[in-house]
C-alpha cells in the first residue's frame, strides 16, 4: 500500500510541474503540498487499515474543498 502512495506523489508531481508550466503558480504549491504529503506518508509504513483511513479523511476533505469551491467560489460562465 506505501507503494500505492508513492504512485500518488508522482502523479501530484507531474501534475505540479505541468501546472508550473502553464502559470497556474497556486495549483501547483497546492499540488506541490500534495506531492510532499503522499511521499512522506508513503515512507511512514504503516498496515493498510491505517493507510486507507488516511486515504479517506483524504478524500472526505477534498471532496468537500471541492464542493465548497465550485459552489461559492467560482463565478458560472467566468470563461473564455
Amino acid at each position: 500500500m506505501d507503494r500505492m502512495f508513492r504512485v500518488c506523489g508522482f502523479w501530484t508531481g507531474i501534475f505540479t510541474v505541468m501546472f508550473f508550466l502553464g502559470d497556474m503558480d497556486k495549483t501547483a504549491m497546492l499540488f506541490l503540498a500534495q506531492t510532499g504529503f503522499f511521499v512522506l506518508l508513503s515512507y511512514l509504513k504503516l498496515s493498510e487499515r491505517m493507510y486507507l483511513w488516511v486515504f479517506g479523511a483524504y478524500l472526505t476533505i477534498f471532496f468537500a474543498g471541492f464542493t465548497y469551491w465550485t459552489t461559492f467560489m467560482m463565478v458560472p460562465g467566468a470563461g473564455h
